[in-house]
């Protein structure tokens, strides 16, 4: 297995992302680039790309704060509300994360999927809508509001959202303007799995150390949401 942090530039900050394949297997093969939490990026991220490597895919852990590291959670906060505010700003980070991914040599640039957690969610949306030609976007617990939802009809892929029906970030009314925001803009493919009794964070095992009501792990949920994203890659992404 290859892993190795890469160090590269976006939105005036040094980035450090982390890139995970298989080093035994020949030839191209499908790529996923991932998006952290809101925080920053953390050590439950960056193992999920090495599980995706593991599986055969090219995986590169976007940073959208800098220095590969999480912020303290008043100044993550006061960068999150900016660049939520700013889709411009938002998509161009996460494109320079793509761009990353995509410079590898051992990647299928006509096989590429986006997924994210919390921010991160709403960040691989937000790269969708710029009409990146990513074949499938993936959020888990993420944000689903964008200062331009009419950009969603340069979607070009698949569209998978996982939620808990519980998340205090993500109410049924912010849930039932996606599903309009989907529909006006005729986008193909596209699913929402609502998860009862859970909140939000469910995929991180750490969630529960913040001692928040609303957010905390849950095996179950994460254990769903990771079996419909690797059937979703199947179908979307073809054989690694």
């Amino acid at each position: 297995m290859h892993v190795e942090d890469i160090e590269y530039e976006a939105d005036g900050r040094r980035m450090v992302g982390h890139l995970a394949f298989d080093d035994g297997r020949p030839g191209r093969r499908p790529a996923v680039l991932l998006s952290h939490e809101g925080p920053g990026l953390d050590e439950n991220v960056k193992e999920r790309a090495e599980r995706l490597a593991g599986l055969g895919y090219v995986a590169f852990a976007l940073d959208y704060h800098g220095d590969g590291k999480p912020l303290p959670i008043e100044a993550a906060m006061e960068r999150l509300g900016a660049m939520a505010a700013d889709p411009d700003r938002t998509r161009a980070v996460a494109r320079a994360g793509l761009d990353v991914l995509l410079a590898q040599e051992q990647v299928d640039p006509a096989r590429v999927a986006a997924i994210g957690f919390c921010f991160g969610g709403a960040m691989s949306l937000e790269l969708a809508r710029s009409g990146a030609d990513v074949k499938v976007v993936v959020g888990f617990h993420p944000g689903l509001n964008s200062a331009r939802p009419d950009d969603s009809r340069n979607i070009v892929g698949s569209v998978l959202m996982c939620c808990g029906a519980d998340d205090p970030f993500i109410s049924a009314d912010d849930r039932m303007a996606f599903e309009a925001e989907m529909r006006d803009a005729g986008v193909k493919d596209w699913r929402m799995e609502l998860y009862g009794g859970i909140g939000h964070s469910f995929t991180n095992p750490r969630a529960d150390e913040l001692g928040m009501p609303g957010i905390a792990y849950d095996a179950s949920a994460d254990r769903n949401s990771w079996r419909s994203m690797l059937e979703l890659f199947d179908e979307t992404l073809g054989p690694v």
